[in-house]
């Protein structure tokens, strides 16, 4: 599928078929979030691959928007790990965190599977029921899965404005 494809067609699944995500798949989606671009190449990113009854029901102790998914991955950030930037300390970790998991997003979609990014959790719940040391800062969640048969958009998925809103030339 070209890019320019890939990225109109994916949209956020939360509705998802009981198949199981093969290991192959698993294996490609971290493949593309390994090669995901950090601050000074740092890659201070920690992915959790959930998988399994009792790891989703510990998931699901910490958000409501795990939508039955088989597995999920977090992507979390080693903050003591990522780039600080000099002029005003500035931490690098939740973005690079962000674009790997844009990465994810994309790679899912890309194999045939679904996802949603989920920034509704708790982190202190995630951090307890995944045992995260203090320097993991939870980032994301992302359900994984194959669509149900009956999945699709939400109503304001098509809904974009217009170029001529959300970009500016020159100066604000």
């Amino acid at each position: 599928m070209k890019y320019s494809d890939l990225i109109k067609k994916r949209y956020s699944v939360r509705k998802f078929s009981v198949k199981p995500v093969e290991q192959n798949k698993v294996a490609a989606i971290l493949e593309a979030a390994r090669v995901a671009p950090t601050a000074c190449n740092n890659q201070p990113q920690r992915i959790l691959v959930l998988q399994g009854a009792e790891n989703m029901e510990k998931l699901k102790e910490c958000t409501l928007c795990t939508f039955d998914a088989p597995m999920a991955m977090a992507v979390c950030c080693n903050m003591s790990e990522a780039w600080i930037r000099d002029y005003d300390n500035y931490n690098s970790g939740i973005i690079d965190a962000s674009i790997v998991g844009t990465h994810i997003m994309l790679a899912v979609h890309d194999l045939g599977l679904g996802s949603t990014w989920v920034g509704y959790f708790d982190p202190a719940v995630f951090r307890k029921n995944f045992n995260l040391p203090d320097d993991i800062e939870p980032v994301a969640l992302f359900p994984i899965g194959y669509p149900a048969s009956d999945a699709e958009p939400a109503h304001p998925y098509s809904k974009r404005r217009p170029l001529e809103e959300t970009v500016l030339y020159d100066s604000f």
